[in-house]
């Protein structure tokens, strides 16, 4: 069992003699978990929670020591945030203790031991896969596969399945026998980290125990945490213990003070020098002294007691066979400089320290909180000139001292020696508590901190490991930037932000890209374009529209001054898709039709098809649908003339949404069926949601409510797998629809609510806005027309504000339903009307003929049934054109009419969220995002 440091306020660990007191009520949360786990086979999570020192990782570390001795069967893996800075640095050495990789393993051989394990615990179920997501995990590169070729430029896919592929593993592990997950230091987790475990917590199955160990700043963060997995999670909260649990905590602590066996008292010295014998038991003044300072902080009662030997008020005497003895100096109790506060016992402790051993800390402090000896040994060095030959015999000397010093260090607590390192040939070393460690960096003189900086940066040149993480890139750029070289920082922060992108580490790329660019200022030029064009991508991602569209005009300046018509090719397709999502449609066409012509001034040919499709999607969003056929139909050949199987499947399924809204459903069952079999093919896990949804769509208008519910829900299966909750969303809307078109306007009002919630806390208005458009025909179908009413309002004001003609002319047509629908009189009624006449004029001129048609049938429908209109000869005229009208169109389109009476119409997709949201942000897309149009060093960029 592999366990992470003790919380510590002030720095030693807990002493394995120390009994755990005062904690029945936490440990028997743990342990009902556990049952829990063991009995029902289901996932349970416990998050402890309380200050440092308070006994969290004690606490775990002893219940789970306790289950694991009568139960071998479980099996405990644990990662601290503390240890690595990396965006999913909490599970790289759970992962790596998980696979049994040494410190310094050969790489070949590491890949062949997770190779072979994966094996073992997935059988054949795509073990490349596997192995090539998990190695983002631990550090090892795998060979590539058909799937992870597909989502090699789709940086939002490949994160979705990556943790999808995770959650897999853990669970065929854990099929084989129950599992517990330890994560330590969670108030320090990167964001990215905290996504995947809440992903994990919320959906994983099996027999796992997730503990996780936080201070209360993880509640501040993440005010919902302990609503993550709902009634799985249990959240506990240490407080400090009370003072006789304090007092019972010192005396197991001063143990060493008690007499062996009961034959002797304690011997005690006082100020005199005399000696005098006591009852058994440690001496009250000193178990008053620790419990005062400590205030129920287990781990400061143990700093005290530590203290207490630095000062010499414990005397430790030669260890007999049990154990340790000391004796107690009470007379230097009064005498001895003992702290009164947290800061008071750290400098104490410092003061306690010889020359060297300082001087080692110092030098360790400038690395970091985790550190190595190999970059101390060059400290040592750093100024130093070369003897006249250099032997092995100085080198080995010199390698002797640092590694006693360090084993000392560790034994009074003031460092923990991990058990693996990051780097072949040096061990790896933390600090146990920052407050030390940011202690020395004060005493420390800004020249030595300058010379300092410098050597470990330049040691971290030489490791080949740096190249490829981003935690150490991001640190090599700390000490350049200390030591003023602010160009080569913001290079390596570059890389780092690379490297994180390419891991799918969107915020933290994000990160390191903004710093990066500032220190790097106008030198690098061309690399500065590349990383715009990079920031901008993960910017989008995130939602970060404005900041992300800086970005791009950023990268097309600088691609306009050095006459670069590729990349300001792909700045303006870039700038054009980003107005196009937020609606902005004439706009995105004057960007987009601008990036073709440079891409076709530049010869390139995947630029031009993937704008072409762009451009394609920008006329079916306007619903000029013979424009946008031809626009597409030219994509998809381009596209397969060069093979790219995901690009073909992408503009097979723009091409059928198309090919749907025209009215050609065969056409578009066709060409969404070719979509679906190569996304299966491929495993384009989102591509298949969305493929799946839009054939959801055709049954849906051909009236196969059965088929229609039967493929959304596949559909909405695939993206709870991979955890896409804006496809999530959109599914539950389309899922709900179907159900009023069935009759069940009561399941339909059930499903919307949660689709309608989901779509609010994503901040994604325009499914906001359909699934309350949803809403209010499910609750008019159920005769609360008050609630209809508010939902279609509100849902024709979100429609407008994102301009969204297709839609809005949906929403008029629904709002004018439920406005006749409720009788409220003249003033409803010329409403009504008008709303339905507005409808119509959308569909006229955008040339939507399906809805166009089923708008004449709502509003004939509401000519002939509406009292105002009984004795009104025009009106009725007017209503049999209309109908005749929509006969004619469904004829056309060989769609069967839809009867008001036998069943109510839901628009069946126009270009938006029913289908495709266009507009929406970034993920809700019906067209998974597009392929690459810059390519940077070895990966490519993507756009949703």
């Amino acid at each position: 069992m592999e366990m992470s440091r003790e919380d510590s306020a002030t720095g030693a660990a807990t002493p394995a003699r120390a009994p755990l007191i005062g904690r029945e009520a936490e440990l028997s949360a743990l342990a009902r978990a556990l049952d829990a786990v063991e009995r029902e086979r289901s996932t349970r999570t416990v998050t402890l929670v309380g200050p440092p020192g308070i006994g969290k990782s004690r606490l775990a570390r002893d219940f789970l020591e306790r289950r694991r001795q009568g139960s071998a069967a479980l099996r405990v893996y644990s990662g601290s945030a503390g240890d690595m800075a990396s965006a999913y640095g909490i599970f790289t050495r759970l992962l790596r203790a998980r696979f049994g990789l040494s410190d310094g393993m050969d790489k070949d051989a590491a890949r062949a031991e997770v190779r072979a394990q994966v094996a073992h615990v997935m059988g054949d179920r795509k073990v490349g896969d596997v192995i090539y997501f998990l190695g983002q995990f631990i550090g090892l590169a795998f060979g590539d596969s058909p799937l992870t070729r597909a989502v090699q430029d789709d940086p939002a896919q490949a994160d979705l399945i990556r943790r999808a592929v995770l959650k897999a593993f853990l669970e065929a592990d854990a099929a084989q026998g129950p599992v517990c997950l330890v994560f330590e230091d969670l108030h320090a987790a990167h964001d990215d980290s905290l996504a995947l475990l809440r992903y994990l917590i919320e959906y994983l199955a099996g027999p796992v125990l997730i503990v996780c160990a936080a201070r209360p700043e993880l509640l501040t963060r993440e005010d919902d945490w302990g609503k993550v997995g709902e009634r799985r999670h249990a959240l506990v909260e240490l407080t400090p213990l009370g003072e006789a649990e304090s007092a019972e905590l010192a005396r197991a602590l001063l143990a060493p003070c008690m007499p062996r066996g009961g034959e002797d008292d304690v011997v005690v010295v006082d100020a005199a020098g005399a000696e005098s014998q006591r009852r058994p038991g440690a001496p009250p003044e000193l178990v008053e002294s620790a419990c005062s300072f400590a205030n129920g902080n287990p781990a400061l009662i143990e700093q005290m007691v530590r203290i207490c030997l630095d000062q010499g008020v414990i005397e430790e005497l030669a260890p007999d066979s049990g154990g340790p003895r000391w004796r107690v100096h009470l007379g230097k109790l009064s005498t001895a400089h003992l702290p009164m506060t947290v800061e008071d016992a750290v400098n104490v402790r410092l003061a306690a320290l010889d020359h060297d051993c300082r001087q080692l800390l110092e030098q360790a402090a400038t690395i970091g909180p985790v550190f190595w000896s190999g970059a101390l040994f060059v400290l040592g060095r750093a100024g130093c000139q070369a003897p006249e030959l250099w032997g092995e015999e100085q080198s080995d000397k010199d390698l002797d001292r640092i590694n006693a010093a360090l084993r000392s260090l560790c034994d009074r607590g003031y460092l923990r020696k991990q058990s693996e390192s990051s780097f072949a040939g040096s061990d790896e070393y933390v600090f146990v508590h920052d407050k030390e460690r940011e202690a020395l960096q004060k005493r420390m003189s800004a020249a030595a901190q300058r010379r300092y900086h410098h050597a470990v940066a330049e040691w971290l040149e030489q490791q080949v490991a740096v190249r490829a993480s981003e935690e150490f890139l991001a640190e090599l750029a700390t000490h350049r930037e200390r030591i003023g070289d602010a160009v080569r920082a913001g290079l390596s922060l570059l890389d780092a932000g690379d490297v994180a992108r390419g891991r799918y580490s969107n915020a933290k790329a994000a990160e390191y890209y903004a710093r990066g660019l500032s220190l790097l200022g106008d030198a690098h030029v061309a690399r500065r374009i590349d990383a715009l064009h990079d920031y901008g991508d993960v910017l989008q991602l995130a939602g970060r529209i404005d900041d992300a569209l800086a970005a791009f005009r950023e990268m097309l300046t600088l691609a306009y001054r050095l006459d670069n018509r590729r990349k300001g090719g792909a700045a303006h397709n870039r700038i054009g898709r980003l107005y196009r999502d937020s609606g902005s449609l004439d706009e995105a066409g004057k960007h987009l039709t601008t990036a073709l012509r440079l891409f076709e001034g530049a010869r390139d040919e995947r630029g031009i098809a993937s704008t072409i499709d762009d451009i394609g999607k920008l006329h079916w969003l306007r619903g000029e649908y013979q424009e946008a056929l031809k626009w597409l139909r030219d994509a998809l050949a381009r596209r397969e003339r060069m093979g790219d199987r995901r690009s073909i499947a992408l503009s097979l399924n723009n091409l059928g949404l198309a090919l749907q809204d025209s009215g050609e459903f065969k056409q578009a069952l066709n060409t969404f069926e070719r979509s679906l079999a190569i996304r299966r093919e491929i495993s384009d896990l989102l591509g298949v949601v969305m493929s799946l949804n839009n054939l959801g769509m055709i049954a849906q208008d051909q009236r196969d409510h059965r088929r229609a519910l039967k493929l959304f829900e596949e559909a909405l299966e695939v993206a709870r797998q991979v955890g896409d909750r804006n496809r999530t969303a959109l599914i539950l809307t389309n899922i709900g629809g179907t159900l009023y078109r069935s009759g069940d306007p009561d399941e339909a009002v059930r499903v919307l609510q949660q689709a309608e919630e989901l779509c609010d806390e994503l901040g994604d208005r325009l499914g906001l806005a359909e699934a309350r458009r949803a809403l209010g025909k499910a609750y008019m179908l159920r005769g609360d027309l008050e609630k209809a009413r508010d939902s279609i309002s509100r849902a024709v004001d979100l429609f407008a504000s994102v301009r969204s003609k297709v839609h809005l002319g949906i929403a008029l047509r629904t709002l004018g339903e439920i406005t006749a629908a409720g009788g409220w009189g003249s003033a409803n009624t010329k409403s009504a009307r008008a709303y339905f006449a507005r409808s119509v004029s959308i569909f006229e001129e955008t040339g939507n003929e399906l809805e166009l048609a089923r708008t004449f049938q709502a509003y004939a429908r509401f000519l002939t049934t509406d009292r105002s209109f009984v004795a009104n000869m025009a009106a009725r005229r007017e209503a049999v054109t209309m109908n005749e009208r929509a006969e004619a169109i469904f004829a056309r389109l060989k769609v069967t009419s839809v009867r008001f009476e036998d069943e109510p119409t839901l628009p069946t997709g126009p270009p938006g969220l029913s289908k495709s949201p266009v507009g929406s942000s970034p993920g809700r897309s019906a067209t998974t995002p597009e392929e690459p149009l810059l390519p940077s060093p070895g990966r490519a960029s993507t756009s949703s």
